[in-house]
Formats: structure tokens, sequence, C-alpha cells
């Protein structure tokens, strides 16, 4: 099935000429319900292990792996869903990854031993990677090309919250007198809590109109269109009953070799994939370690203070920064965003690591630690997620994310096991952020010279680009 067959741009104009509606707001909130519950599953560990180090005599190794084998999973998880999607569809299985995710958080919060809880984090992984090709791409096929970098980067911003929440609920359960056993278990298990409440309401969406006619399935892509473009005050357009009946007859690798045989295609999955492998390196292993680094900072602060101040920089300078990505995605475009992001996340990780004075004294160091994560935010942890989403064509759209998020979760893996070993070496902070200086400034250097700039291009557009021959880039639109 050639890459480039699915639909003439003309099908689309409704929607991607539309202003953003109650429907695709709708397709936002279920969306990004699960990035939430993603977001607080993967770094409320980073509390959890602190309480568990003494309790279970965890050594640095075991807590590398705690920190890490989330990630390594959830690489499986966005590649395997990301893959299935393009063949199946978007629909036939959307809620499900959620439904994985909250098994592993639940049991998680039951777990008697280490080895128990390993293979619980490596569930509840598969079912965070999961959910990052679906919900990418199901937002991505529903928007206007006007406002599809905010619309996908919102779905994306619900990590905010989930950042939030995590450091917000443990400082509130230190703080009640409960034993240390009863909050990391409580923590762990609150995380399997927004995924199942969305759980019914990613089951009723129905099919993207993108890829219901690829398939072959005009009459739901019409309906889907309609629904999707509808002003307030319409009538309700009644979604198709039951499941798709758009088909994709793709063997379980041809997508794989979609992605191989165009080059430019294949120039932009290494950018997008290589991007966000370097990004989550440096992001996961930060944010991961976090409560590590903050005692390594302030050895005499208890764990409540240190989370407090973890809050801090996440509420002071995170959330401002996916709220700026958000304003400016469709205006300035994601490439601008992304070199700028990888650039300043090198100068403050190379300050704070070169300038031995910074890694000792609180203020210096939490100034540049929270602009780093300004601009993390505003920047490749927003874009990395959307690139994907816009620039692969409708039948190797979520195999292409999917490879993309799976690489970045291989990044994240490598940065969350090798910052506590860092950490504990002779250099300490310094060393981690030295390291996350340089592989920051690879980033820049991808995303320069492999990526193109989708703003305010439809995805049939790209995606003629993206399976032109080799030779002249075709001519973008403004």
């Amino acid at each position: 099935m050639a890459a480039h067959s699915a639909s003439p741009k003309g099908a689309f104009a409704a929607l991607d000429d539309s202003r953003i509606t109650r429907f695709q707001w709708k397709i936002l909130f279920v969306s990004g319900m699960g990035f939430f519950t993603d977001a607080y599953d993967l770094f409320v560990i980073g509390i959890v292990v602190v309480l568990l180090k003494p309790e279970w005599g965890l050594s640095t190794t075991q807590v590398s792996l705690l920190n890490s084998v989330t990630l390594a999973a959830s690489a499986v998880g966005a590649i395997v869903f990301g893959r299935i999607a393009d063949i199946l569809g978007r629909k036939k299985i959307y809620g499900y990854e959620v439904l994985i995710l909250a098994v592993g958080a639940l049991a998680s919060a039951f777990a008697p031993n280490f080895w128990f809880l390993l293979v619980c984090r490596a569930v509840l992984g598969i079912g965070i990677g999961g959910d990052y090709p679906v919900s990418a791409t199901i937002m991505s096929e529903y928007s206007g090309k006007q406002s599809r970098g905010k619309m996908v980067g919102l779905v994306f911003a619900m990590q905010g919250a989930g950042l939030l929440v995590g450091p917000l609920l443990a400082s509130g359960l230190l703080a009640s007198g409960l034993s240390d056993d009863t909050v990391w278990r409580v923590l762990l298990a609150f995380g399997a809590i927004p995924g199942l409440a969305v759980f019914y309401l990613r089951r009723k969406i129905q099919e993207t109109p993108r890829f219901a006619l690829a398939g072959g399935a005009s009459d739901e892509a019409e309906a889907a269109i309609t629904a999707a473009t509808a002003a307030p005050g319409a009538p309700r357009v009644k979604a198709p009953s039951g499941e798709s009946a758009a088909r994709h007859p793709q063997g379980a690798l041809e997508g794989f070799a979609i992605l191989a045989r165009h080059r430019r295609m294949l120039g932009w999955l290494i950018g997008t994939a290589g991007a966000w492998a370097l990004l989550d390196f440096c992001y996961y292993g930060n944010s991961i370690s976090t409560p590590e680094i903050l005692a390594l900072l302030n050895p005499a602060a208890s764990l409540l203070h240190n989370t407090l101040v973890q809050l801090a920089i996440f509420a002071v300078f995170a959330v401002p920064g996916y709220i700026a990505a958000i304003l400016l995605l469709d205006r300035t475009g994601r490439r601008k965003i992304q070199v700028l992001g990888f650039g300043m996340m090198a100068l403050t990780f190379g300050l704070i690591g070169l300038i031995p004075a910074v890694s000792v004294n609180a203020v210096p160091f939490i100034l540049l630690y929270g602009v780093s994560y300004f601009f993390t935010e505003f920047g490749p942890n927003t874009t990395t997620f959307v690139y994907p989403a816009e620039i692969f064509p409708v039948d190797v759209r979520t195999t292409a994310h999917g490879i993309s998020a799976g690489a970045g979760k291989m990044g994240a893996f490598a940065g969350a096991y090798l910052f506590p070993v860092m950490l504990a070496s002779s250099l300490g902070i310094r060393l981690a952020e030295i390291v996350a200086a340089i592989v920051a400034l690879a980033g820049l250097v991808l995303t320069a010279a492999l990526l193109p700039e989708p703003k305010g291009r439809s995805l049939e557009d790209l995606a003629a680009e993206a399976t032109a021959p080799a030779g002249p880039v075709l001519e973008r639109a403004a």
C-alpha cells in the first residue's frame, strides 16, 4: 500500500479550515487525561524510591532499575500500539492502553518486594507507551491546520498537571503523619484512577476521518468531519455505531518498510526519534532524580521540604513553559521553538555543571535548574510530541509516532538509569548536568539538520512532501 494513497487533499478542507469546536475540545480532554496519568505515574516513582530505599534496603542499581524500567517498557508499548493503530485503526484500540496502565498501577501499590514492583512498573509502562502515538494522532487528525499545534500541544501539556499533582499529593501524605509504607502505596495506587475514569469515553470516540477515508469508509469520514466542524448550537451528528468499517490491508512489518524506503521520510523519522531520545535523556534523568539532586544540594533538608521545592520548581518554571508553547506553536512554529529550547537547555545545564559554586548554593542552582525546565517545556518536550503526529502520512502516522516515542523512552530509560550513577560519583550534580548539556546540544543540531516546519500546513500537504522523490523540497505553504 503506498504511503501517500490515503485521500485527496480537498476532502478535509472543512476540517483544515475549521476553528476549534466543542467536539475537538472533547477529544482534547479525553486524550489529555491519559497524559496527566502518564506523567503522574512516570515521575512519582522518584519520590517513591526515596521512601523505599531505607525500607527495603535498595542498592543504587535497584533504584536505577525502578526509576527506569517503566520507561523501557513504554518504548515497547509505543512501538506495538503505534503499529497496531495503523493496521486496525485508532478507534479499535483506543482506551485499552489505559486499562493496562491501571492494572500495573494498582498492582504496584500491593508490591511485597522489589521484583514484584519492578514487574508491575513494566506492565504500567506498556500502557503508558501505547497512549503516546494513539492520543497524539487522534487529536492531530481531528484538528484544523491553523490550530493543530495548539491542540496536540494541549494534549501533551496535561503532563504538566501530572507533574504538579504528584509532588502535591506526596506533600499532603507526608505531612499527614501516615507511615512511609502507606504513603508510597497510596501514591502508586492513585495513578490508576484518572485512566479508568476516561476509559469509557475513549471507547466512544469514533474513528478519525482521515483513517476512515483512507480505509474506504467514506460515510464514516463524512460523519466524523461534520461532527468535528459543527458550530455551537448545530444539531448533533449521530456517530456511526459499532466498530469502524475502515480497513488498511498492511502486514505487520509493512509500515516500517514504507518509512525506510522514502529518503525524506526516513530523514524526518531520524530527526523526530533522535531529538525525542536526546530530550528525554535530559528530561527524565533530571526529573525522576530531582529528589536525589535536591538532597545532594541540601543534605539536611527533609523529604517533605525537598518535595515542596520540587513542586515549586514545576509550578513556577515548567507550567509557564507549557503555556508559552501552546500560545506560540502555531505562530512561531515547531522548528524554531525546538531549536531555542534545546539551546537554552544546553546553556543552563552547562552553567550548572561548569561553575562549581552553582551546584552547592541553592539560589543560583534552583534559578538555573528552573530556567532549564521552562525552556524544556517551551521547547522540545512539547514539540517532539507534536512533530511526528503531523509530518507522516496517514497509513504510517501512528507507526512513526510510536517509533519516535519509543526512541524517546529509551533515551529516558538511559537518563533515568544513569543519572543516579552519575549523582553518586565524585562530581555528583556537576557530572550529570555536563552530560545533559552535551546531549541537549546534539538535539539542537539534529533538529536544525533534519526537521521541516509543519506550521499552517495540511496533513495531506506534509504527506505529499514526505513521499516525494528525493530532490528539491516541495514549495511549502506560508
